[in-house]
C-alpha cells in the first residue's frame, strides 16, 4: 500500500511519527496523523485546511485533543451519553487527576525511547485513506485521501474535527468541489 503513497504523504506518516516521538507517546495515533497533517504548507490537504479555516483555529484543535485525551479518549458524544444517564465525566476525570496526577487517563502514556507502533486507529485511518482513493479512481494515495479518512473514521479526530467545521462532505468539497465522490461509506 504505501508504494502508492505520495511523497507529501509518506512525509505526512513520518511526521506523525515524529509527533509521537517528540511527545514520548507510546505509539502513533490518529491524532497525530491530524497533527502532521496541520503541519503541511503545501498540497490539496493543506490548501483544504486554509481555505476551512482550520490553521487558523490550530490552538483550538489541539486543545479539544488535549482535553479527549485526559477524558482517556472519550468522544464528545460518548460524554454527552454519559451525562445523559447522571455521569459527569469532567468530575470524574478531576477526581482521578486528583489522586493520581494530571493526564492519568491519557491512554497514550508516555514510554521509553524505540520504535512506535501505529495503533489500531491510525492503522484503521490509512486502510480507509486507501479505499477513499481507489473509490475516486485515484493512483496514488496523497495527503489529501489521508485528511478525507480522519474525517470518515469514527473518533476523537473526526469529531474534533467536525466541532472546527471540517466534515467528510466540507473537506470534500473544498479539495473537489463535492462532485463525483461515493462519500466516506462508498470509498
Amino acid at each position: 500500500m504505501f508504494e502508492r503513497f505520495t511523497k507529501s504523504a509518506r512525509a505526512t506518516v513520518t511526521g506523525a511519527v515524529t509527533h509521537a516521538e517528540r511527545t514520548d507517546a507510546a505509539s502513533v495515533t490518529e491524532e497525530h496523523l491530524l497533527l502532521a497533517l496541520l503541519d503541511g504548507r503545501s498540497g490539496r490537504a493543506s490548501f483544504a485546511i486554509t481555505s476551512l479555516g482550520l490553521d487558523d483555529r490550530r490552538a483550538a484543535v489541539e486543545a479539544e485533543l488535549v482535553t479527549a485525551r485526559r477524558r482517556g479518549g472519550l468522544t464528545r458524544a460518548d460524554t454527552d451519553a454519559l451525562a445523559g444517564i447522571g455521569i459527569d465525566v469532567d468530575e470524574i476525570v478531576a477526581r482521578v487527576e486528583e489522586s493520581h496526577g494530571e493526564g492519568a487517563l491519557d491512554r497514550a502514556r508516555r514510554r521509553g525511547a524505540g520504535r512506535r507502533p501505529f495503533t489500531r486507529g491510525s492503522k484503521d485511518v490509512l486502510t480507509k485513506t486507501l479505499r477513499i482513493a481507489v473509490g475516486r479512481g485515484d493512483r496514488f494515495i496523497g495527503e489529501e485521501h489521508l485528511l478525507l479518512a480522519l474525517t470518515a473514521c469514527p473518533g476523537v479526530v473526526a469529531d474534533v474535527l467536525a466541532a472546527q467545521g471540517a466534515t467528510y462532505e466540507t473537506v470534500n468539497r473544498a479539495l473537489y468541489g463535492g462532485g463525483g465522490d461515493p462519500g466516506p461509506s462508498g470509498a
